[in-house]
């Protein structure tokens, strides 16, 4: 900076070098100067250029830009298999939640945020269904583990981490990140340990509800742009959260249980209700309640702030052997396509797609667990056909039964 001579002033508003604090020369040009005043006044604008800019953009989201509920349904249909009333459920959330992004600021009735919890058993698609509105909804969405999460001061991740990944999938850009959804799986995981509250701390647990509270209501965190504990000095980013959509999904294992108690409470006798007769055993989860949620072990405060909350059935054996073969990205359209860059044309018997479908069900593996199937029986032959490089290649019963036997899926009789 200079200040040295009173014949020097600043090239912009001609202010000399003895009324002002500094004068900064420029890098290329002699006797060419630019004020502290000038500077600042620079600064100014550039900053309410970028408040109009972000102004602008959270204004730009139209309800002619967003998929209507039917539109995002029939999407969903296209990956995911059943799950009817989870998928209209998301489907009427996610389109209130982006007419909420489309309301008018000065608008006197504030339409509150519309998170949801998603509860159903391993491999039945909650995961799936958040991936594939992100999709369609092309807006910046992140899918964070709620198992590392612990209190701030103990070992393992902030809970200002969820929003580093939404930022950095979002190339650091504020305003698109604070449009996006970030999806919460094993939510059941950071349930407190007992029913009543702890007389220690329960740092994985309900501190980790706690901490969430604040991201899950909307307001205003300071995000470390590449992790909490490894970058102490890094300057924070501020991101509001209000606009965020979360949705949280959970296994819940063992809620079965309290949802039983809830439904078919007797001190003695049997029952002669003959609605309570009715109730599906097998399925439990149709009749989950916030109130189970809170006795599996999360707080009120954080069961009040997931508003929407539905069920994932389990799926049947029709369901799964559609998952196989029907939706776009099916496995079996996976193996046909992996195969096919090969040059090889693949194909699967009824006879071999039932086994597996069988094995899923005697393993309780849910869809997730088709793949692992399919990809014991496929080794041996993704290994050779590549070199080999037959023509056609049909899995039968007889081969995927004996691949499975060699795999230790199916116990050699």
């Amino acid at each position: 900076m200079a200040k040295s001579t009173d014949t020097a002033k600043c090239s912009f508003c001609g202010r000399p070098a003895n009324m002002t604090e500094a004068l900064v020369p420029s890098v290329d040009k002699a006797n060419t100067y630019i004020c502290a005043e000038c500077v600042a006044a620079i600064s100014g604008m550039l900053e309410e250029y970028h408040r109009e800019n972000k102004a602008a953009s959270k204004e730009a989201t139209s309800l002619t830009d967003i998929p209507k509920p039917k539109e995002i349904y029939e999407f969903l249909n296209q990956y995911v298999i059943g799950q009817d009333d989870a998928k209209k459920y998301l489907s009427v959330a996610v389109y209130n939640h982006y007419k909420r992004l489309s309301q008018k600021q000065d608008d006197d009735v504030d339409i509150e945020k519309s998170n949801i919890i998603l509860v159903g058993p391993t491999g039945t698609g909650k995961t799936l269904l958040a991936k594939t509105i992100a999709k369609l909804l092309n807006v910046p969405f992140t899918i964070v583990d709620a198992t590392v999460l612990t209190q701030a001061g103990y070992v393992g991740e902030d809970i200002e981490s969820l929003l580093t990944r939404l930022l950095q999938v979002a190339d650091y850009d504020v305003a698109k990140a604070e449009k996006g959804i970030v999806f919460i799986d094993e939510i059941d995981k950071i349930a407190r340990k007992g029913d009543n509250p702890s007389i220690t701390r329960d740092v994985s647990g309900e501190g980790v509800q706690q901490g969430l509270l604040k991201l899950l209501e909307g307001s205003i965190v300071n995000v470390p742009p590449q992790g909490g504990r490894k970058h102490p000095e890094q300057r924070m980013i501020p991101v509001n959260t209000k606009d965020i959509l979360f949705i949280c999904g959970g296994a819940f294992d063992g809620i079965e249980q309290k949802i039983a108690h809830r439904l078919n409470t007797h001190v003695v006798g049997y029952s002669t209700d003959p609605a309570r007769q009715r109730i599906q055993r097998d399925n439990y989860l149709k009749f989950v309640a916030p109130q189970d949620l809170k006795s599996f072990g999360l707080i009120p405060e954080i069961i009040g702030r997931l508003p929407i909350l539905t069920n994932l059935e389990p799926l049947n054996r029709d369901a799964l052997r559609r998952v196989l073969t029907e939706p776009k990205n099916a496995i079996v359209r996976q193996y046909v396509k992996l195969f096919e860059m090969d040059g090889v044309k693949l194909s699967f018997s009824d006879d071999a797609l039932d086994l597996i479908v069988d094995k899923a069900i005697e393993y309780k593996l849910g869809a997730r667990g088709l793949r692992s199937i399919v990809e014991s029986i496929m080794i041996d032959s993704m290994f050779d056909i590549p070199t080999e490089k037959p023509e056609t290649f049909e899995v039968t019963r007889e081969y995927a039964l004996e691949k499975l036997k060699k795999a230790n899926f199916e116990i050699n009789q």
